[in-house]
């Protein structure tokens, strides 16, 4: 199993270190751990380097906060290319669909276009550096981007924890964008719909940890073994064995992010 998508660096390193070590004993060979902002990405560059467990990091700008001032995000692009080399993927990046709508309930007003214009440079930046791109994009929102990737070539997209239309998710795809599904697939009705709908070969699996779930996981921190649970729901709306959906979701995660294990 791989999770493919986590912020490791959110956990407390006790509960890290405890997390990291019992990958093996669950099963999950690998981690792509996602970054918040440029001291998340130095975070986790170092938590790569000096650890011995299988993290594929992810550097990026978290849309769901302030936006950083010219300085910083010139600063993080910088810093992104001189490490692309330790760099899986761009990500995550996107739109701030929870804050918009927070603040437009509230009837505060919310301009986008920052976040879409910044959005757009990550864009470039995964097709100068040919990365894969991890995507926080959801209901009408992923429009937009499905615009931006069309717009500059980007093929491999990895669209995290997906919620949206149908017609947005038969685009998606017709393009080949990938989807991962966490673990609320096991009481979520909506989840189990995107899944029965969508082909296999463009899923994975994640937890994007240390977020928590609810249902039979109430209570519980997250961890990447939970990535189980929803191999086996797979399976049972695929019709297919929990091996075979493993097999296929495993090989999927590989081959979208080019990992070598």
């Amino acid at each position: 199993m791989i999770d493919a998508h986590i912020h490791l660096d959110l956990y407390e390193p006790e509960e890290r270190d405890q997390l990291l070590t019992s990958l093996k004993l669950h099963g999950v060979k690998g981690l792509v751990a996602d970054s918040m902002n440029l001291e998340s990405c130095r975070n986790l560059l170092n938590l790569k380097k000096h650890s011995n467990h299988p993290i594929f990091a992810a550097f990026g700008f978290h849309p769901e906060q302030a936006l950083p001032d010219k300085e910083e995000v010139d600063e993080l692009f910088r810093w992104i290319r001189e490490n692309q080399g330790e760099m899986t993927a761009i990500g995550e990046v996107g739109l701030p669909y929870y804050s918009r709508t927070a603040a437009e309930t509230s009837g505060e007003r919310f301009d986008i276009e920052p976040y879409v214009l910044l959005l757009e440079q990550f864009v470039k930046l995964a097709a100068e550096l040919g990365k894969p791109i991890v995507l926080h994009a959801v209901y009408e929102d992923a429009e937009i981007v499905c615009d931006l990737l069309e717009k500059h070539g980007v093929k491999r997209a990895h669209f995290h924890w997906f919620k949206g239309s149908v017609e947005t998710l038969r685009r998606m795809k017709g393009k080949g964008y990938t989807i991962s599904i966490t673990p609320d697939i096991v009481y979520k009705e909506r989840t189990k719909s995107l899944v029965e709908f969508y082909p296999l070969n463009l899923l994975m699996v994640e937890t994007d940890g240390p977020w928590p779930f609810q249902g039979p996981f109430e209570g519980r921190r997250t961890h990447p073994s939970m990535i189980r649970d929803s191999i086996r729901e797979i399976s049972v709306i695929k019709k297919i064995s929990v091996e075979e959906a493993g097999r296929i979701l495993f090989e999927n995660t590989i081959r979208f992010y080019n990992m070598l294990l």
